[in-house]
């Protein structure tokens, strides 16, 4: 294939994906850092509550996880890339696990509450 052909390729993908790319690493920037934000917010309110202390590690681990996994889902979508398959698992992969789990989350929501 010729030298300049390869350059107009290039320069195509550039333009074609260059300013999703951008938008995606932006979004990356501002998410982690509005995620560490809500998360000492978090972290706070939890504190002043009269919440077990042993459940507030839990809480505020499953809160960053569940805001990092849907700023992970946006971003790959923002990049072009399908994301209804993905999401689609995810829900019954969380259907099966809460599903093979019913007993022990009784126990624990018994205990929490």
């Amino acid at each position: 294939m010729e030298p300049s052909k390869l350059v107009d390729q290039l320069i195509e993908l550039i333009f074609n994906y260059g300013p999703k790319m951008i938008g995606a690493i932006l979004v990356l920037i501002i998410g982690s850092w509005v995620i560490k934000l809500i998360t000492k917010m978090l972290s706070r309110a939890l504190d002043k509550s009269q919440i077990d202390p042993t459940l507030k590690p839990f809480l505020k681990g499953l809160g960053n996880t569940i805001m990092k996994v849907l700023l992970g889902i946006s971003i790959l979508g923002m990049v072009g890339i399908e994301m209804t398959s993905f999401i689609a698992v995810l829900g019954a992969a969380g259907l099966a696990v809460g599903m093979a789990l019913s007993g022990t989350l009784q126990n624990f929501a018994g205990g929490t509450i």
